[in-house]
This record gives structure tokens, sequence and C-alpha cells, in this order.
């Protein structure tokens, strides 16, 4: 079974930085991108940061230099470091993670998603 267990959302004022961290359970035979995702009220779900297994990475055009994504492939576990946060930065983030399960082809994944709220 899989899961992907997000933390280190919650409030936050303007200007200021939050760490965000999903580790996936062990189910996974290979993972190949992770990645970070946000829905805010009213809107679609958009990218936020994505990163390969080799540390390639790529950012939503809103990020800005602000954000940064990073991995720890030993733990599964990927870390979004969000800095200079606004109101704007205000969204439910959600956990991705495209990889293969033992007997299963390669599919996304996503986790429960975790609050950020950017107080101005």
């Amino acid at each position: 079974q899989v899961q992907l267990v997000e933390s280190g959302g919650g409030l936050v004022q303007a200007g200021g930085s939050l760490r965000l961290s999903c580790a996936a359970s062990r189910s996974f035979v290979t993972i190949n991108v992770m990645g970070w995702y946000r829905q805010a009220p009213g809107k679609q779900r958009e990218l936020v940061a994505t990163i390969t297994s080799g540390g390639s990475t790529g950012y939503g055009d809103f990020v800005k230099g602000r954000f940064t994504i990073s991995r720890d492939n030993a733990k599964d576990t990927v870390y979004l470091q969000m800095n200079s946060l606004n109101s704007e930065d205000t969204a439910d983030y959600y956990c991705n993670v495209r990889g293969r399960l033992l007997g299963v082809g390669v599919k996304d994944y996503w986790g429960q998603g975790t609050q950020v709220t950017v107080s101005s």
C-alpha cells in the first residue's frame, strides 16, 4: 500500500518561510519523479516544483527563485523549501510521486495535501 506522508504546512506571515516534507512508503520499486503541486480555493491544481531521481529540477513560473525542491533518495523523501511567501501562495500543497510498484507500471501517486496559509 502506497503512502505519501506530508508535513510542514501551517500558518506563516508574509515574507516568512516554510519547509514541506513528503516521505514515500517503502513500497516503491523505483521512483522517477517527485514533486509538489498546489491548489488554491476556486483554482486549478498547478505545478510548484519537480525533481527527478538524477536531481534535475523544474519550477512553476510563479516561483521566481523563492522555492527550492530537493530529495533524499535513500529516504524516498522530497522537500520543498519556501521562502519569501506571500498571500498568493496560500493553498493546499500536494506531494506527487511518479514511480513503479512491484508488478505495476509507472503511475502517479498523490499525498493527502498539507495546507499553507500566508497572512498579510
